[in-house]
């Protein structure tokens, strides 16, 4: 069993901002939230073995509220990074589409080639986090802490969809998804 968890709500000053491989911390409200999720009582987390997080602040603060309050290893695993937008890192998204145009879209309509601001392909991206839990020993329940792009590539890429119908597959803050 494998049950993706994305972070919670990031800082203020992050909102309307592109921040994937940005190290943005959690708002007051998003640190609440997290919080409130460790508090769940441990069968909601039933069958979990080992807990896998993002570094990035933002995933790995609940990763290790989880992994206190359940008892168990927590993991960072480079692989749940959310996706490297290169420039990108830091501007509004309005300044992005200013300066971009449409050209954002080669996300979704050239998955393999087009790099937002010079960094990671949806491809890439994808390949990183099915490598990840192709990887993972049979058996193990494991509880993935990480962020919208990557639990989106990996379901889209199960499922077989196009990466344009994988923006639907996106959670919400603090929602977990069964595998």
């Amino acid at each position: 069993m494998v049950t993706l968890l994305r972070h919670t709500a990031v800082a203020s000053h992050w909102q309307g901002r592109c921040y994937g491989a940005s190290d943005a911390g959690l708002s007051a409200a998003g640190i609440v939230a997290a919080q409130d999720l460790a508090l769940r009582p441990p069968e909601a987390w039933r069958g979990v073995t080992r807990i896998h997080a993002s570094p990035s602040r933002r995933a790995w603060f609940l990763g290790r509220l989880l992994s206190r309050r359940l008892g168990l290893p927590l993991d960072g695993v480079a692989a749940l990074r959310e996706r490297d937008f290169g420039t990108w890192e830091g501007q509004s998204w309005d300044a992005i589409h200013a300066a971009e145009g449409d050209s954002m879209m080669g996300m979704i309509d050239d998955p393999g080639g087009f790099r937002p601001g010079g960094g990671e392909t949806t491809a890439e991206l994808a390949a990183r986090v099915v490598g990840w839990f192709r990887a993972l020993p049979p058996g193990e329940g494991v509880l993935a802490v990480t962020h919208g792009g990557p639990v989106a590539a990996l379901r889209g890429s199960l499922a077989g969809l196009p990466a344009r119908d994988w923006l639907a597959l996106v959670p919400a803050l603090g929602e977990a998804t069964d595998l």
